[in-house]
């Protein structure tokens, strides 16, 4: 199986499983990808931790992969584009917050999967990269996750260098939240999600939206009177009074209970 779906209470795993390929996309684990994170966010699972098997979490585009891409048509290349820019959508509006573990490689559409996702921690051995200009091409469909990520100045730089991105400089630039040693990574990702277990489901999906509304526009009038509005109504959701409730009675909310 190119995916391995499995959950752990309320954590769904999602284990990129072609180790012997270094985790290399092609069309078939795209679309596994697609269901798998799909199914995840169908179940009651409330995070989702995104892995790959093996040495790396993913060495970018299979080599056989690549080679039917020059035989195809237009149309065809258009349709198999579209899947990818599928996936990376999938990830990104995802119905719970996704945590990508990386380790080893993370080379092209890889690195738009660890920029599609909220939360992104790595070994300090991991390398990133956006390669697509040694090839003649642009990375393209995952560039509004990566330039959301790093920026337009450092996208400018990566995009045209196709240098390789050490973990540290990753997490400078905002590509991972975190670098640790390899042996702390899954510590790391427990920790992240202990951390979004103890948030409201909803109010963190929210959060999305909040910051892709407030990061392009000025705090004039009108944006100060919208997140007063927002948060009145988030006040009034059964899961806002629960959490202020909580906090007041000094129990746990109803989110954290078995």
């Amino acid at each position: 199986m190119s995916i391995l779906l499995q959950y752990d209470g309320p954590l769904a795993r999602i284990t990129l499983n072609r180790p012997e390929k270094r985790n290399a996309f092609d069309d078939a684990l795209i679309e596994d990808i697609i269901r798998a994170v799909t199914e995840a966010g169908e179940s009651d699972a409330r995070v989702m931790v995104l892995a790959g098997a093996g040495q790396h979490f993913s060495a970018g585009g299979d080599l056989n992969w690549m080679r039917r891409m020059a035989d195809m048509s237009r149309e065809e290349n258009r349709a198999d584009a579209a899947r990818l820019a599928a996936l990376m959508s999938t990830i990104a509006r995802a119905p719970k917050p996704v945590i990508t573990r990386v380790q080893g490689a993370a080379y092209g559409g890889a690195t738009g999967l660890a920029c599609a996702s909220d939360i992104t921690l790595a070994a300090d051995t991991a390398r990133f990269c956006l390669s697509e200009v040694r090839l003649g091409l642009l990375p393209a469909v995952i560039s509004p996750y990566v330039v959301h990520a790093i920026g337009t100045r450092q996208a400018q730089r990566y995009f045209m260098t196709a240098e390789v991105i050490d973990a540290q400089r990753a997490v400078h630039i905002g590509m991972a939240h975190e670098a640790v040693p390899e042996d702390e990574l899954d510590a790391a990702v427990d920790r992240c999600v202990e951390a979004l277990l103890a948030g409201a489901p909803q109010a963190q999906i929210k959060s999305r939206s909040l910051i892709r509304h407030v990061a392009t526009r000025p705090a004039d009038d009108e944006l100060v009177a919208w997140t007063a509005e927002l948060i009145a109504t988030l006040r009034s959701t059964d899961e806002g009074r629960e959490g202020l409730n909580a906090f007041l009675e000094k129990r746990a909310p109803a989110w954290r209970t078995p």
